[in-house]
């Protein structure tokens, strides 16, 4: 049987009541009481083996007390319950010496294993405050439990410089969750540097990161700086890493090895001292199956991994992202609007293809063209009739031929081995088969737009651009 003493302090009997239960069934002893000030005099007299405290209490906000606390008992753990989730909760909870912050409603046995962990670690716990950040500054919104786990990450990373790998779909916010690692971080008064994969010629990706030399090659009438030496002392986010070629690969895995590079056409290695995080939209381990992404870089990469939900995954956020950006038209002269319940439970039944970025866009337009003073369900459903993809003519007979096309390919190459399982390997040749008229059926389909064949085939757009190029797919001109 545990013999720690838990003290316990919200202003709810009910919540006092359960954690009273529950504890007390993990075999620790408790003690309960709804007010700050007992909760100070018990602690600060030695009573108590840990502390769970809610942050709002009558008679003092908890993260006032928390810094006392820690002063006269640094090795005591206090664990943070709020029904305030936002990122600022988590940061200022993190930032106050709190061991970990629970949103509720939480899990009772998260919550047990939460303190035994804490008893096992009873460690002091030293944070770097975080200055000058309020909560209409904060860049994520959303309090559904998803947002929540993102929001407790990014506090226990504040004092780290790990490597971080972002995954999520476009329009989820990846990279404002990297400049809040940055911002929260012990990096925050370094520069924070951006760099998206995707959008730079394959060409000169290495010269971009790692700068070049005085005559490296044509048109390098002067030395070029890259972006490690632009974000020394700071954080360099790698966005698209999945669209790295495999040569920067190589070189971006010898800076996290060795922290140092060497800038393209010279010859004497740069020491580094820059965190990495990255980001993608695409599933890197399947490109590490097809041969385009290595595997040893992926694993330096995927230190930390964070995933970012869909907005679909995550509805219940809409009014607190529709209110932020109701705010910040706003601010920017925009009318006042405001927006009614149905509209809302419209709008979380949509499934929202560009996640976050399309709602956005949605807000900014609704606040530009209505004179509506309240958005209305009509006006929602004409929006979003609107801008979800519609059947087009012919769309039926297109998915057929995509079926047929892969099916023909596959039953080609499994017929080969009497149905039997294929070997390894199997997988790229099918796909590098597949992937030539696959691509030549969407344009085709398209009449050569790239921009809605990249939809179609679920790519980016650069992305398409270097399959048409490095396939050597014919493409209608004057289209793009």
């Amino acid at each position: 049987m545990n013999s720690a003493t838990i003290i316990v302090a919200d202003d709810d009997a009910a919540i006092r009541t359960v954690l009273n239960q529950a504890l007390g069934r993990a075999g620790y002893l408790v003690r309960t009481t709804g007010n700050a000030a007992t909760l100070w005099r018990w602690a600060s007299a030695g009573e108590g083996d840990l502390v769970i405290t809610d942050v709002i209490m009558p008679d003092e906000n908890a993260f006032e007390l928390l810094p006392r606390l820690k002063k006269v008992r640094p090795e005591l753990p206090i664990i943070v319950m709020s029904a305030q989730n936002t990122l600022m909760t988590a940061i200022t909870a993190a930032e106050r010496g709190a061991y970990e912050y629970l949103p509720k409603p939480f899990d009772l046995n998260e919550l047990t294993s939460v303190v035994q962990r804490a008893l096992e670690a009873k460690t002091e716990r030293k944070v770097q405050p975080v200055e000058g950040v309020n909560e209409e500054g904060l860049p994520l919104i959303g309090r559904s439990p998803a947002m929540q786990e993102i929001y407790r990450v990014i506090a226990r990373l504040m004092q780290t410089d790990l490597t971080v790998m972002i995954s999520g779909e476009s329009g989820t916010g990846k990279e404002l969750v990297a400049r809040a690692l940055h911002n929260f971080g012990r990096r925050r008064t370094g520069p924070f540097v951006a760099v998206n994969m995707a959008a730079i010629p394959r060409e000169l990706i290495e010269s971009e990161l790692f700068g070049h030399e005085k005559g490296a090659f044509t048109g390098a009438t002067a030395r070029g700086v890259g972006r490690f030496e632009q974000a020394e002392g700071g954080t360099l986010f790698l966005d698209e890493i999945g669209d790295m070629p495999l040569e920067a690969q190589t070189r971006l895995l010898r800076v996290l090895q060795q922290g140092e590079y060497t800038p393209v056409g010279g010859r004497t290695p740069i020491k580094t001292n820059v965190r990495i995080i990255a980001a993608t939209n695409r599933d890197l381990r399947q490109l590490i199956h097809q041969g385009l992404f290595r595997e040893d870089l992926f694993f330096r990469l995927n230190v930390v991994p964070m995933r970012l939900p869909p907005l679909r995954e995550r509805v219940d956020d809409i009014p607190d992202l529709v209110h932020h950006f109701l705010k910040l038209a706003e601010r920017e002269g925009l009318p006042q609007k405001s927006i009614d319940a149905a509209a809302f439970d419209a709008m979380k039944r949509y499934r929202w293809p560009g996640n976050v970025r399309e709602l956005e866009n949605l807000v900014r337009r609704l606040v530009a063209l209505y004179t509506d003073r309240v958005i209305g369900l009509p006006i929602i459903e004409t929006e979003l009739r609107e801008i979800a993809p519609e059947a087009k003519p012919g769309a039926e007979e297109d998915d057929s031929k995509l079926n047929l096309v892969v099916e023909r390919y596959l039953t080609k190459h499994f017929a080969e081995f009497g149905g039997r399982l294929p070997p390894v390997g199997l997988y790229d040749r099918v796909l590098r088969e597949v992937e030539r008229p696959l691509i030549s059926l969407c344009l085709g389909a398209t009449r050569g737009n790239q921009i809605k064949a990249a939809e179609l085939l679920g790519l980016n757009r650069n992305t398409l651009r270097k399959k048409i190029r490095d396939l050597d797919i014919p493409v209608l001109r004057g289209l793009k």
